[in-house]
């Protein structure tokens, strides 16, 4: 499983990827709003920084297909490595629609269940994002979600990538990659706890002392 990197934050963007273990990176208006920035400059940024897909959200506000594409256009044109996140609404597979057939790269997001998953598919979306964590706040089972859609895509040959979305710790990583999934999108914050073991941390003091134990005699 790959992971893309779910923020604005320049600086953990830089630090994610140097690190080697990011391969793409999303985002949405409101995660770059928080940056104080503005959206375009960010995404091109951005781009600068990661060689791989990186989702640029249509505005929460446009709501019809034709405000979607128009946007979707726009973003896409600012990097080929952009990919167009839109929500999973019956305007929103119009625009995917459109947009994909232009060979414009679609994400689309907020999917809580199989159908729209399926439907989004069909409509060429090249990444749908269903959002594990929010469903399990209403106590129906993200994992089982992540199984069927990769499940029913296998079976049916679709090669719409599934990105798990709404991860909230290292337990949700280690079930997506079980159930499927071929991305999941993490915070940063969630990097370094996925890092993190007292054993590890325990043997690197462990190895210091014994080297200086060494040194000194």
């Amino acid at each position: 499983m790959k992971f893309f990197l779910d923020t604005a934050n320049i600086d953990n963007i830089k630090l994610a990827y140097s690190m080697g273990v990011i391969c793409g990176v999303t985002t949405n208006p409101s995660i770059i709003a928080k940056e104080g920035r503005d959206f375009k400059e960010v995404i091109s940024e951005i781009t600068s920084i990661v060689d791989g897909p990186i989702s640029g959200e249509v505005k929460a506000t446009t709501v019809d297909a034709e405000g979607m594409i128009k946007e979707g256009r726009e973003i896409a044109a600012l990097h080929k490595n952009i990919v167009i996140k839109i929500p999973t609404t019956i305007e929103g597979l119009k625009a995917c629609k459109v947009l994909s057939s232009e060979g414009i790269k679609t994400n689309m997001t907020l999917i809580f269940n199989l159908p729209q998953a399926l439907l989004a598919a069909r409509a060429g979306a090249t990444y749908v994002s269903p959002f594990i964590g929010r469903i399990e706040d209403i106590s129906m089972s993200g994992m089982q979600l992540i199984k069927d859609i990769a499940d029913v895509f296998k079976i049916h040959q679709i090669n719409t990538k599934i990105i798990s979305a709404s991860v909230r710790n290292a337990n949700h990583v280690i079930e997506c990659s079980k159930a499927g999934a071929d991305i999941a999108t993490i915070p940063f914050e969630l990097i370094e706890q996925m890092m993190k073991h007292p054993l590890t941390q325990q043997g690197i003091e462990k190895f210091q002392k014994d080297y200086l134990d060494a040194v000194i005699k």
